[in-house]
């Protein structure tokens, strides 16, 4: 639910510009649903094999009325990227070790429904051609998170849970690299992958001595 209203919002505020939309008023059903086909079809075609006419077909709408909205097949894959549905981030808890664990989790979460870590792969394939497509998807899912786990691990350097002279990217690196990893060896993310991997640098009770 929370995720659809993200959608709405989005397609909200695009038919706000009159300037790019000119005419009557835009059809918050049919953005829905464009973007959420557009998503789908990233994920499921790569942006080689998505169309404009798929996408088109798939919301219900005709090719004529998509350019209306969108000026090509990029500008329609970076707003589907854009709308793609997030579990929000986790409150901070006051626990650092607690909150990594849980920002790991959330990163899982969001790249293993449906089409996350596909999306991930085409726009890894399109970096050169096409950058766009993986600012956005860093932007959307993961920078945020790298963020709040780089800052979860200095609280735990500072508390005297891990060293003080952690090297914070490089173990933000590890542990989300690691993720990525898992996928390409067994295509899937196990449940218990949070744990298992932050436990490598941050031992349940672990404190440091000196």
């Amino acid at each position: 639910m929370v995720a659809r209203l993200q959608i709405v919002q989005w397609a909200t505020v695009a038919s706000d510009s009159p300037a790019r939309f000119p005419g009557r008023p835009r059809d918050a059903a049919l953005d829905v649903a464009i973007l959420s086909a557009a998503a789908r079809h990233l994920g499921e075609r790569g942006f080689a094999g998505m169309s404009m006419e798929g996408v088109a077909a798939a919301a219900g709408t005709t090719a004529p009325s998509l350019r209306r909205r969108f000026r090509g097949k990029l500008e329609l894959a970076v707003a589907g990227i854009d709308a793609m549905p997030a579990e929000p981030l986790p409150g901070a808890t006051g626990q650092p070790r607690a909150d990594a664990l849980a920002i790991l989790e959330n990163l899982r979460a969001n790249l293993v429904r449906r089409n996350g870590m596909a999306i991930f792969g085409t726009v890894l394939a399109e970096e050169r051609r096409n950058p766009e497509l993986l600012d956005h998807f860093r932007q959307r899912l993961e920078e945020p998170r790298r963020e709040r786990l780089r800052q979860a691990l200095a609280r735990g350097a500072e508390t005297g849970h891990l060293p003080v002279g952690l090297d914070l990217d490089a173990a933000v690196s590890l542990l989300i690299g690691s993720l990525y990893a898992c996928y390409l060896r067994t295509r899937c993310i196990p449940g218990d992958w949070a744990e298992r991997t932050l436990g490598m640098i941050w031992p349940m009770g672990q404190v440091m001595i000196g």
